[in-house]
């Protein structure tokens, strides 16, 4: 595979049969439609090369993925409008539809959309310092990124919801009891152990990995693609609420907002 220096956000690096895609906006990993598109990329690469049989998704910095950058918004705490989405949305699809297996070395928060990236993944490493948090309702917003689609499928309905209402952030521990990540390491080496799980995968016989997986995940990236088309429509009126830009605001200034319904 190309290791030539295409991307901007992120960097792939090849050690035998596995493809390591690191996203480079440390500290936090914010994300926007330029560093999805690049990851989709690089799998869909990863997908053509027949060397490669496994990927894992890293990230530099303190976090894996703290969602979306609140800093880029106006002053009234607005996103950008429905189309920025809605092209967001189209790339993030694109991971979901590409072939090969993908572990997730999640070392810090991955957090509203970047959980959603996160459970885009086969199998989640995770460390006690990680953090996962759906935090959009502390936001007065709807969950996003196909997470109303991915997470019932891996924690079940039932928690899942618990997670979407509350915008609990749980750490490492909780996320492996409930069945949000697989395995738990020190930090230190949550990307080793990352790396050493996609080698474990790469060394099943590659074919049968791909049809075992195509039939495992039947279904997901239409899932996936319906549930955004809905998330859009209810992120479209509730961006335009008081609650929203009380949650926006609430947590920039690191306290509790103070919701008023409407």
């Amino acid at each position: 595979m190309n290791e030539s220096g295409q991307f901007t956000s992120i960097g792939v690096a090849a050690k035998g049969h596995v493809l390591t895609v690191e996203i480079r906006r440390p500290p936090h990993n914010f994300f926007d439609v330029q560093m999805i598109r690049e990851i989709a990329a690089a799998f869909e690469a990863a997908d053509a090369d027949p060397a490669i049989r496994a990927l894992v998704l890293a990230a530099q910095g303190k976090a894996f993925c703290a969602g979306a950058d609140f800093s880029r918004r106006d002053e009234q705490g607005n996103e950008p409008r429905t189309g920025a989405q809605k092209h967001l949305y189209k790339e993030a699809i694109r991971l979901f539809r590409t072939r090969k297996p993908v572990v997730a070395a999640v070392q810090g928060p991955a957090i509203g959309g970047g959980l959603g990236l996160a459970c885009m993944a086969d199998f989640r490493v995770a460390c006690p310092e990680a953090r996962f948090s759906a935090n959009f309702t502390r936001l007065g917003f709807h969950p996003g990124f196909g997470l109303t689609a991915t997470l019932p499928r891996l924690v079940g309905a039932q928690q899942a919801a618990l997670l979407f209402y509350t915008s609990r952030r749980i750490n490492g521990e909780e996320a492996v009891r409930i069945g949000l990540a697989d395995m738990l390491v020190p930090l230190e080496e949550v990307r080793g152990a990352a790396e050493a799980l996609a080698t474990e995968i790469a060394q099943s016989a590659p074919l049968a990995v791909l049809s075992t997986r195509e039939t495992v995940r039947r279904g997901l990236a239409d899932a996936v693609e319906a549930a955004t088309e809905r998330e859009l429509v209810e992120q479209e009126w509730l961006r335009r609420t008081e609650d929203f830009r009380e949650g926006v605001k609430a947590m920039a200034e690191r306290r509790l907002p103070d919701f008023a319904g409407r």
